[in-house]
């Protein structure tokens, strides 16, 4: 049932047709809850969780639920692809791009992906370990987080030299709402 609530997610995102619940909140308040989600989970496999707001006091207009769907995406591959030792940042800034307000990156210190993979990952059903018969995952969550990305007017791109260690870096940028 979640392979097919993800794929009309996708579906209804793809079409421009998944309605969002735009509200004005803390960003700092999003990336509270996340790291309260995810902290002892990081702890656990003894990976180091870190969390950097350049303005705590930002507010922004979106959909929180949708947001953190997104994020936590993000943060749940990267704690499956960091071993023990490793650490997942987790950052908001102000955007570099003069056509959005914020930037928001989740980098971690895992396993990183092949640059020759990097154009697919956000594709449906792509998994990058084509041995893998683990069926937990159903190979949709970045398509859904691109989708939503989007449908906030914003983009999501990935960036990783596909070395052990270096990890992989997802940057969001979200426009003034």
């Amino acid at each position: 049932s979640r392979l097919v609530n993800d794929l009309q997610t996708l579906s209804l995102a793809e079409t421009g047709q998944l309605p969002l619940h735009p509200t004005s909140f803390l960003l700092a308040d999003l990336l509270a809850d996340l790291t309260a989600s995810f902290s002892s989970q990081a702890a656990s496999l003894g990976v180091d969780l870190q969390t950097t707001l350049a303005n705590p006091a930002l507010e922004l207009t979106a959909d929180y639920d949708r947001l953190n769907q997104v994020l936590s995406n993000l943060l749940s591959n990267a704690l499956r692809h960091t071993p023990s030792g490793g650490t997942i940042s987790l950052r908001s800034d102000p955007s570099q791009d003069t056509r959005s307000a914020l930037r928001i990156t989740v980098r971690d210190s895992g396993t990183g992906i092949p640059p020759s993979d990097l154009p697919f990952i956000f594709d449906r059903f792509w998994r990058g370990d084509k041995s893998r018969s683990e069926r937990t995952h159903s190979g949709l969550g970045l398509a859904i987080a691109k989708q939503l990305v989007h449908a906030h007017g914003g983009t999501i791109e990935a960036k990783s030299d596909g070395l052990p260690g270096k990890g992989t870096t997802f940057i969001i940028e979200l426009p003034n709402q």
